[in-house]
């Protein structure tokens, strides 16, 4: 089986958007760390689908899964949904993503490099929108931006379930928070994520905090259903309809 894949023409566009391959995350565009991400990084993707059937996702959906990586929610979600949009900025990740989606004989499923600024959607507007830890690598103003263009892309009442490090704490207590979290982090060659990566998250990546995030939410037209912060204000996970 072929997997039918489409490439977003990065060509042809203006010189002032943000250039979402370069903003990817050095490790996302790094075949030695992609080839371990599955075991690094555990979606939980058949508990997510189980969310996702609580909340209108049905046999019908279309789905988009927008920074899918190595594919984990797409390839569980895809089997009880009509149509699975996989989508990711880097060609490493999708060369992942393509060889277990050809693996597990999919049919249903199509791969498209692009990402928040650059995806265009074809076809009936999406169902639910799913996208775990991938918004933060925007800077603010791209965030605003990604939530506009994922909003027109869903139908109306339909869902995006968006996970992220998001920072639920208050500016003052910053310093001890981003330090205790640092602290979690394993040895590196200990199979988890390294104090080194998480202090190159904080450091280069763009989380933000939770209060400026969910304004954007609600300015870009998202009512909030849910929203679970971890106790130590590091992450967030949101269930939005449009």
């Amino acid at each position: 089986m072929s997997v039918v894949t489409r490439v977003s023409e990065f060509g042809g566009n203006p010189g002032w958007l943000l250039d979402e391959v370069a903003s990817a995350g050095r490790e996302n565009l790094d075949a030695a760390h992609v080839s371990r991400y599955d075991v690094k990084e555990d979606a939980g993707a058949a508990e997510e689908v189980l969310f996702l059937r609580g909340h209108g996702l049905t046999a019908a959906s279309v789905v988009v899964d927008i920074g899918a990586g190595t594919g984990q929610f797409t390839l569980a979600v895809a089997p009880v949904c009509a149509q699975v949009v996989a989508v990711d900025v880097s060609p490493v990740m999708l060369h992942a993503l393509r060889a277990k989606v050809g693996r597990a004989r999919l049919d249903n499923v199509e791969v498209v490099q692009a990402g928040f600024l650059t995806y265009q959607h074809r076809g009936d507007p999406a169902d639910v929108i799913y996208s775990r830890y991938a918004l933060h690598h925007l800077p603010d103003f791209w965030k605003g931006v990604a939530l506009a263009r994922l909003r027109s892309t869903l139908r109306p009442a339909g869902v995006l379930r968006l996970w992220d490090v998001v920072y639920s704490f208050d500016p003052a207590d910053a310093e001890d928070r981003i330090e205790a979290w640092c602290a979690t982090g394993s040895a590196p060659d200990a199979g988890g994520w390294s104090r080194a990566e998480l202090e190159e998250h904080v450091r280069d990546e763009h989380s933000t905090y939770s209060w400026l995030l969910e304004a954007m939410m609600r300015r870009t037209g998202f009512t909030i259903e849910d929203a679970e912060y971890s106790e130590d204000g590091i992450f967030a996970r949101y269930l939005l309809r449009a």
